[in-house]
């Protein structure tokens, strides 16, 4: 799906225009991220396979179940929407997976959402996670300001530590 594609969708879908500035910002960040990898890994010879445009595409819309609700649900009715438009199982899965640093099944219980993993499995689905962790509005923040974030929302420490992981493990590819 190219970025006019996708951005129309967001548009039908009734999604506002901050969130779509939101979902351009982490889609161009998201990207920076992806072709870093990729860079540094074809450098140290280790290639990497990522899918570069899944990345881009799959951050232009993870946010599209804001056009149902702003709450944790979103990335569920995000999924909906991108299966009731017929979206790549990948794009679906970026969606879906992309809420905070994922979430295990055992979680999602006392969230309302259906109990299922909601964990990021692939490279993209991490890479979009992330950049979507690191972007408030439409500015790149910093890991230190995203922790703050979360203490003063008094988030669970494990949770935190799903962030931090994720940070790390992405961080590693970049180096």
């Amino acid at each position: 799906m190219n970025e006019k594609d996708a951005i129309d969708l967001l548009i039908r879908s009734g999604c506002s225009p901050d969130v779509i500035e939101h979902c351009k910002a982490v889609a161009d960040y998201a990207r920076k991220i992806a072709m870093n990898i990729r860079d540094n890994a074809k450098r140290k010879g280790q290639p990497i396979q990522i899918d570069v445009d899944t990345v881009f595409a799959g951050a232009l819309l993870h946010d599209i179940g804001r056009s149902k609700t702003h709450g944790i649900g979103h990335a569920v009715a995000g999924a909906r929407i991108a299966v009731e438009n017929g979206l790549d199982e990948k794009l679906i899965k970026i969606i879906e997976r992309h809420i905070g640093a994922g979430i295990p099944e055992k979680e999602t219980k006392g969230l309302g959402l259906p109990e299922k993993d909601y964990m990021p499995v692939t490279i993209e689905e991490k890479i979009v996670a992330h950049a979507d962790n690191l972007t408030f509005g439409k500015e790149i923040g910093t890991m230190d300001e995203l922790i703050l974030n979360l203490r003063k929302k008094m988030m669970d420490e494990r949770v935190i530590k799903r962030f931090t992981v994720l940070n790390n493990e992405i961080n590693s590819m970049m180096v």
